[in-house]
């Protein structure tokens, strides 16, 4: 009885593991299939799950709809700056946070922690406001500067270099190493997983991101591609779904790409700063 048991439990949990995996991949399935269908597929009854010939002309129709070069730069633009600014700042704060010791530390790193809770919708009017009395609203600019710190990746950094031994900062510094060069010749080669998972989330973050572009921006020279591909609906209206499928598609292309280069990372990252 104990081992039917066990297999009956074993097989419950397999079923509840592709249900899981179901309610995951068939959005995924339905955007592609769509993506290939003709107007005719779409519109039939019942709904078409395989197209008879897949259309990989949607997708050069899709792409044709709008100046989507102009929007794929400026989404590149944007994601390549915020990062970069990030890893400025974020690196030497996490390292401060974890090697050295100072007045109000807990204070501070008390208020990255509520940083890193607080939704951004909540900071959103504050932001717009000031990005507004700089005068810098419709450019990139105001879709970059308000995320040049990431209170994640200073938390994910600052548990990853805690655990990097001071013995070793110890013997850098008797080699005459300035504190720059131990952040960066040092820590940063140990902690690539978690360098690695920083930039995958604030990558996918910023190159999914609708709500704020749509009211930072009012002209479409500085709209990334979210925006862009949001206005297929209102070229196409509500028939050709094809169409805006492939251009969803197109956004979401790049995001698995870059997720099955950073994986391992991931997955190293989370195991070895003990984060469940």
């Amino acid at each position: 009885m104990y081992k039917l048991n066990q297999k009956i439990w074993a097989a419950i949990g397999i079923v509840l593991k592709a249900a899981l995996v179901l309610v995951f991949v068939f959005p995924f399935f339905w955007m592609v299939s769509v993506a290939l269908q003709t107007e005719a597929e779409i519109s039939s009854s019942p709904l078409t799950l395989f197209p008879a010939v897949p259309q990989w002309i949607n997708f050069i129709t899709a792409w044709q709809k709008g100046p989507f070069l102009l929007y794929l730069r400026n989404s590149l633009s944007i994601i390549v700056s915020v990062i970069a600014l990030q890893m400025v700042i974020m690196v030497p704060a996490a390292y401060a946070f974890a090697k050295y010791e100072f007045k109000g530390k807990k204070i501070m790193f008390g208020l990255v922690l509520i940083a890193f809770m607080t939704p951004g919708q909540i900071t959103f009017l504050p932001i717009y406001q000031m990005m507004s009395d700089w005068g810098i609203m419709n450019s990139l600019l105001p879709q970059i500067l308000p995320f040049m710190t990431n209170a994640f990746g200073i938390f994910l950094l600052r548990q990853y270099f805690m655990q990097v031994p001071d013995e070793l900062i110890e013997a850098a510094k008797l080699d005459n190493a300035g504190a720059l060069k131990i952040v960066y010749k040092l820590m940063l080669p140990m902690a690539k997983p978690a360098m690695s998972t920083i930039v995958l989330f604030s990558f996918v973050s910023h190159w999914n991101d609708y709500f704020w572009p749509l009211v930072m921006t009012q002209s479409t020279e500085v709209c990334p591609l979210t925006i862009g591909i949001a206005m297929l609906k209102n070229t196409e209206g509500v028939t050709n779904w094809n169409t805006i499928m492939a251009g969803n598609l197109i956004l979401v292309f790049p995001i698995l790409i870059v997720y099955v280069l950073c994986s391992k990372s991931i997955i190293k990252s989370f195991a070895y700063s003990g984060i469940k």
